[in-house]
């Protein structure tokens, strides 16, 4: 590890400021608690965390005291939603504040070792915020353009970037290398297939010490974790927790109909497979692996919020908590042992609610109430206005968002006319809520379309198809469904 501890040593900074406060004025500086910049930002984000999969959502088989914290002391959502079904384009739509129609990343296309780039040009929470004087950092998981490229982290306004820029790398727990602030840094540990370094733990110490790092000046953080995602590992101490308690599991060979995109370079042990970049590493225990994992995250949750307590930032700080997609069936994942997608049917690359209504939690004690819990429909599109309108700035006019920061400090709300999703994999899919109406449209891209109509505030579960039964609104669904998007040349879709 000498090579990564030379390369991250602490900036000096803050203790220099410190310094010069004590031989100047003997006095440290005083608590952000009692200052008035502008408040702190962090979005945590999971990896395939389904509705049902924190404890304050129901989750019955294991539990995640510190996420549920977020929601003792903020705001817990019932209908928030995710840009779309999987990873790419749901962050896509998260960063832009533009829906799936509408954003410059539709898929999850593989490119030069990592991911379609968004565009030079491209408006970002994270380039909003860093105009507005913040310190922008991201930790854990991008996936929205290669190194290098236009959508490298580094070039889509964050300062700082520690972890994976290829989401297809970022299947693996212990690669053989992840990227620090445009540099690639080789982990010894885990050359071969050695398992020394979990690389979730090394991510979570740079985050942590960011934070110290930018105590005395606003700072947006972007936590995407890489957990609970496929392949299914944790260390030894988090397994132990709960291999008595999941056990005896059903046999699980490795065996995936989701093959990622860049074909498998890794090392195939025949005894135990351990894929570097990309495919996932053979897991006997994967029920008590996702809970370990979860669990783990949770303990992350928090210590990032210890830190906060313990620099005195708590008060002004606003945490968010979410997922970007449903829970996933990979790598010997069971949500339906779990629950996973809650009171929702459908997955990850389901356009159901279970693929695309997440948890989320807000907090922020300088200015929402404790134990508040709000229905008021939302998705990844309005997180950027909301973020813009937290730091005081204005978000740009051309986005598909609505701030819901009137929604978080308990005040009236103004609501979406619809809300719009697309998914290119699977024959296409596409979906749209207008209030409690629900509109699914299959195949696409096959020409032989079946359109599905659910009424949400009677069938949460949409098990009830509604098409035949109300023709006339599924016409006029289906018409707002047309003129929701745009045709993309890098992301065909609609049958000419």
């Amino acid at each position: 590890m000498t090579q990564i501890k030379k390369t991250l040593q602490p900036k000096l900074v803050g203790s220099i400021i410190l310094l010069s406060y004590i031989f100047l004025s003997c006095e440290p500086p005083a608590s952000d608690e009692t200052s008035d910049k502008k408040p702190n930002i962090i979005y945590i984000m999971a990896d395939d965390l389904g509705y049902g999969d924190l404890s304050c959502y129901g989750q019955e088989k294991f539990s995640t005291p510190n996420i549920d914290r977020l929601a003792e002391r903020g705001m817990l959502f019932t209908q928030h939603y995710a840009g779309t079904t999987v990873c790419a384009p749901s962050r896509s739509s998260l960063m832009t504040g533009l829906h799936t129609g509408h954003t410059p990343v539709r898929g999850n296309r593989g490119m030069n070792g990592g991911q379609f780039p968004h565009p030079e040009g491209t408006t970002s929470i994270a380039s909003i915020l860093q105009e507005a004087g913040y310190v922008t950092g991201a930790f854990g998981k991008w996936g929205l353009g290669y190194p290098g490229s236009t959508g490298d982290p580094m070039n889509q306004g964050f300062d700082q970037f520690v972890g994976y820029i290829s989401q297809t790398i970022a299947h693996n727990y212990y690669p053989w290398e992840i990227w620090m602030n445009g540099e690639v840094v080789e982990l010894e540990e885990n050359r071969g297939v050695q398992q020394g370094l979990y690389v979730p733990n090394l991510i979570h110490e740079h985050t942590l010490d960011f934070i110290e790092e930018n105590q005395d000046q606003p700072f947006f953080l972007y936590v995407p974790s890489i957990i609970p995602h496929a392949e299914l590992f944790a260390p030894d101490d988090y397994m132990e927790l709960f291999l008595e308690r999941t056990n005896p599991e059903p046999p699980y060979e490795y065996t995936s109909k989701f093959e990622p995109e860049i074909p498998y370079e890794g090392i195939d042990d025949p005894e135990h497979p351990r894929f570097k970049v990309g495919g996932y590493g053979s897991q006997p225990h994967p029920r008590a692996a996702f809970a370990a994992m979860v669990t783990l995250l949770d303990d992350q949750v928090g210590e990032i919020m210890d830190k906060l307590e313990d620099l005195g930032l708590m008060e002004n700080t606003l945490v968010i908590f979410t997922s970007d997609n449903g829970p996933h069936r990979e790598g010997g994942a069971d949500p339906d042992f779990f629950n996973s997608n809650g009171p929702f049917q459908g997955y990850k690359r389901d356009l159901h609610e279970g693929g695309i209504r997440m948890p989320m939690l807000a907090q922020w004690p300088a200015k929402i109430e404790a134990g508040a819990k709000t229905d008021h429909i939302s998705a990844f599109w309005d997180v950027l206005p909301t973020l813009a309108e937290v730091a005081g700035v204005e978000a740009p006019e051309r986005i598909d968002g609505i701030s819901f920061l009137p929604a978080l400090m308990g005040e009236p709300q103004p609501q979406h006319d619809y809300l719009y999703w697309e998914f290119h994999e699977q024959g296409g899919k596409q979906a749209l809520r207008q209030g409690d109406w629900k509109l699914i449209r299959l195949n696409v891209k096959e020409g032989q379309t079946r359109d599905l109509l659910f009424d949400l505030s009677s069938d949460p579960g949409e098990k009830n198809d509604l098409s035949k039964d109300h023709t006339e609104k599924l016409q006029e669904l289906l018409q707002i469904m047309e003129g929701a998007r745009v045709e993309d040349p890098e992301w065909p879709f609609l049958e000419d």
